[in-house]
């Protein structure tokens, strides 16, 4: 008994043993067995950012560089002659009409002032008085007593040159009046100041060619610029329909500072340059817009609905066109030529060979053929 279960124990580890070292022995006397049965690798896909074709609202406009011109710029001169004996103002302040700037010497024009006044007082009474003497004799004579018609026309003739200087009191007292005004200078326009461009204690004349400081209105504000004639057309089409929205940008055309209206087309062309003077208006209530600064301006004419696009490096250029690369069901690609209207903000817009929702190349196309097998990889990526 115990022989027979050694011997079925032996012939069992013997089994295990060529379980094991079948497979051994196979793979060293038939490798190419292995080799010829195993089906060939997958190719690698290529790695490429994918993107979608997106429906979107895509304005149409007209470039053109701008000038930004202040609303109203006003250069604050003196119109009497004194000294400065008060500035009120700080430089680069904004101020509102009406605030007082700089205050000259006014008491030469008050004394002035007070004459004129004091003068027109006496020639008013003189006036009275003559009055007075015309209307008794006027009296008189109806009555046919002692006064003669020459008397009378004597009393006519004074009344006659004391309304006279009267009135020419009235003016000098007005121009005294005016001249005490005009010591005291106030704000014309709601604005910011320029830096001060004369100092305290110094004399100012009426005849002076420079200013004491300007001031620029910077809200509203005004950009100027031009476009070529053949565009008339199209704006006026567009202007029809209602004012049209212009768009200030930064000098890289990346950054929007503010949108305004066109508000002035000039009344002619140039016929030397063949384009159209226009203006914008512009809140400009943060201030984005400056005097003097150059910008980027769109003026935008209309607005496309629901419009095909893709990312701007989606759409390559080869021999025979524009192209992209569509991704098929089974992650391979097809190169489709497509029509472009225009590349803008980052976005090519597509206009016939792409279909909404499909799946394109955005980058890494420089790797891929007709037919080519890709890998979708994380945004950003490229091959």
């Amino acid at each position: 008994m115990k022989k027979a279960l050694i011997a079925i124990i032996a012939g069992a580890a013997a089994v295990a043993a060529a379980i094991v070292a079948i497979p051994q022995l196979h793979a060293y006397f038939w490798p190419e067995v292995k080799a010829a049965d195993a089906p060939p690798p997958a190719p690698p896909g290529i790695p490429v950012t994918v993107g979608t074709v997106e429906a979107k609202d895509v304005p149409v406009f007209l470039s053109a560089i701008g000038t930004v011109q202040a609303y109203n710029m006003v250069a604050i001169k003196s119109r009497v002659d004194g000294q400065l004996v008060t500035v009120n103002f700080k430089e680069g302040d904004e101020i509102k009409a009406g605030d007082p700037l700089v205050q000259i010497d006014s008491r030469p024009y008050k004394a002035a002032l007070d004459a004129a006044t004091a003068n027109l007082e006496k020639d008013q009474a003189n006036l009275a008085n003559a009055q007075l003497n015309l209307q008794r004799d006027a009296a008189i004579l109806k009555s046919n007593l002692a006064v003669s018609q020459q008397q009378y026309d004597t009393d006519k003739s004074t009344v006659a040159a004391d309304q006279g200087l009267v009135d020419s009191d009235k003016a000098q007292a007005e121009t005294a009046r005016l001249n005490f005004e005009y010591s005291t200078i106030t704000s014309p326009i709601d604005g910011r100041l320029s830096a001060r461009l004369i100092d305290m204690g110094n004399m100012v004349h009426a005849t002076d060619p420079n200013p004491l400081v300007t001031i620029t209105q910077l809200k509203p504000i005004f950009v100027s610029f031009t476009l070529a004639q053949e565009n008339l057309d199209a704006i006026k089409d567009a202007q029809a329909n209602g004012a049209l929205d212009v768009k200030a940008y930064s000098g890289d055309n990346k950054k929007e500072l503010s949108i305004g209206k066109l508000t002035l087309i000039d009344n002619s062309i140039d016929q030397t340059t063949g384009t159209i003077h226009m203006k914008a208006t512009f809140a400009n209530l943060d201030e984005r817009l400056w005097p003097g600064e150059f910008v980027n301006l769109r003026l935008i004419l209309s607005t496309r609905k629901g419009i095909a696009t893709v990312p701007q490096q989606t759409v390559q250029v080869g021999p025979n066109g524009y192209y992209a690369y569509v991704i098929k069901p089974d992650n391979t690609v097809e190169r489709r030529p497509v029509e472009v209207s225009s590349l803008q903000d980052g976005l090519a817009i597509v206009t016939k060979g792409l279909d909404f929702g499909e799946k394109i190349v955005v980058d890494g196309q420089y790797r891929l053929t007709e037919g080519a097998r890709i890998r979708a990889s994380t945004p950003g990526a490229s091959g």
